[in-house]
This record gives C-alpha cells, structure tokens and sequence, in this order.
C-alpha cells in the first residue's frame, strides 16, 4: 500500500510540474483554418480563450475517415500547447456529430493489417488532451462518433442528437471504447442493449442514463458549449488540468486507489501559486487572480 501512495504522490507532482511548465505564449490559431481539408478551427469567447473544432465532411456526414482524425489530432494538439486555450469545444453539424467510421474506406482491412497497423490507436487524441474538451452533439453520433463524444470530457447534445453503436450489423464490434466508456456510463444492461442491437437513443434518454449532461435547443447548443468552456475558463488552467486527471483516474481503478490518488493530487496543489491565490482572494473578498503556476 505504501509503494500504491507514493506512486501517487510522485504521478500527482509530476502532473503539477509539467502543467506549471507549459509556455505562457504560445501561437495563436486563426478563425478560419486554411491548412484543413477536413475540419475547421477558430478561436471565440469573451476571452479568446476557448477553441472550436468543427468536424467538415457534410456530404458524408461527418463519417471519421483517417485524414481528419489526423487532422483533428493536429489541431488538438496546437490547442493543447497554447496556454491561451482554457478549454475545446468539438462539435459537427446539424444533421450530424459524425455518423461513424468511414465503411468505404475501413471495408478493405485484413486482421493482419489491422493489428500490424495497430489500427484506430491515432485515433485516440482526444482522450489524451490534457485541456478540458466538451462535445457538442447534434444529429447522429453513431458508431465511431459516439465514441468520439465519449472520448471528450462533458457531452451536450442537441434536443434531435441520436446516439448508438450500431457496429454489430456490420459483423463486427466497436473498437475505439464503444464497449467500455460506454459501460462505465450507461451501465451493462444498456450498453448491452445498445450494442447487440445497434439500436439509437434519443438526447432525452441519453440525459436520463448519463451519457450526457444537459439537453439544448440546436440552434443554441454551440454558444451553450461556448460557454460552459469560457465558465471554466474562469478558473486556474493548471488546477482544471489536475482535476481533470482526478476524475478520470475514477474510471481506471478501484475506489480506494482513487481516493489515494486524488488526497495527493489534493496535497500537490498546496505548492501552487494558483492555489494560494484562490484562497487568499477568498479571505479578501474578491475575484482570484491566477496564473496557471
């Protein structure tokens, strides 16, 4: 036990360190984004601190093909190196989130391709982005697009958003975590439903289950995303980061090993500037002032 809380101790500093090391001037990305051919990017808010990353492949409806999950790993690793950015809003169009995989394009693969290519392991940025990232859903998010949204921290969805794992009526499974976040979400017995069957839920239902956190009208969903990121924005970068990881270490062990986890993520943020600051500005009676150190 005591090699599990040192261990701890020792991933909770680390995170601390390389947070507070991150730059405080980094390049900034344009509105609009010349250098995609699959996604768009631009920075909005009060502040200009929160990134919207738009998936553009309408007449496919938004279907994942390699280019732009590259695409979008590139552009969320910019977002994630500029100390400007507070949080990342992912989000489709109208109609859809992302429908799922590419078929046309995943339909050639071999086995042996597949696990000579480790295929889909680049496809997994967006669980990796240290910054906060909420999805925002409308239309379909199906197959690889639900899983995408699972991916990101907090979903919002449109009042029409339709999510499911439709994988098995194409004789295979999900493969980018539709068996496992979703399971740790929904529990067993839906993510069973939803992935024997292939069946969609309704925003309505994936509210009532957990697998979002709030339902909006569509056409006022990505300004609500906005600003739910530009509201968290308001907060210390580095802290955010940190409780980030605290909450998602929930997900990958057990009760016990997670609250150890968190008491010395907790004890680490007492050698940060920015938690002196929010308490002392909480004795003093006015807004904190922090600096992400």
């Amino acid at each position: 036990m005591a090699n599990i809380a040192k261990l701890f101790t020792v991933r909770a500093q680390t995170l601390v360190q390389a947070a507070a090391r991150q730059p405080q001037v980094a390049a900034r990305f344009s509105s609009t984004s010349s250098n995609y051919e699959f996604i768009k990017t631009e920075v909005t808010g009060e502040k200009k601190n929160v990134a919207v990353i738009t998936l553009n492949r309408p007449k496919a409806l938004n279907a994942l093909c390699n280019g732009l999950m590259q695409e979008l790993s590139t552009a969320l690793k910019g977002f994630g190196k500029d100390a400007n950015i507070a949080a990342i809003v992912l989000t489709g169009s109208e109609k859809a989130f992302a429908a799922g995989a590419d078929i046309k394009e995943m339909a050639p693969n071999t086995y042996s391709q597949c696990i000579q290519g480790n295929f889909l392991n680049d496809w997994t940025e967006v669980a990796r982005t240290q910054k906060p990232i909420i999805a925002a859903v409308n239309g379909y998010a199906l197959g690889g697009g639900c899983e995408l949204a699972m991916m990101c921290d907090i979903i919002y969805a449109g009042e029409k958003a339709k999510f499911g794992q439709p994988e098995i009526a194409l004789g295979t499974i999900p493969g980018a975590g539709g068996t496992q976040r979703l399971t740790r979400v929904v529990g067993k017995s839906k993510a069973m439903e939803m992935c024997l069957t292939g069946n969609m839920i309704n925003a309505q239902e994936a509210e009532k289950v957990g697998l979002v956190s709030k339902v909006i009208p569509a056409d006022q969903l990505l300004g609500e995303a906005i600003k739910l990121g530009e509201k968290i924005g308001t907060h210390s970068n580095l802290i955010v980061q940190l409780c980030k990881e605290a909450v998602n270490t929930a997900y990958e062990t057990t009760l016990q090993e997670g609250l150890k986890f968190e008491r010395r993520t907790f004890h680490a943020t007492f050698s940060t500037a920015d938690r002196k600051e929010g308490m002392q500005a909480f004795v003093e009676k006015r807004p904190a002032k922090f600096t992400s150190e």
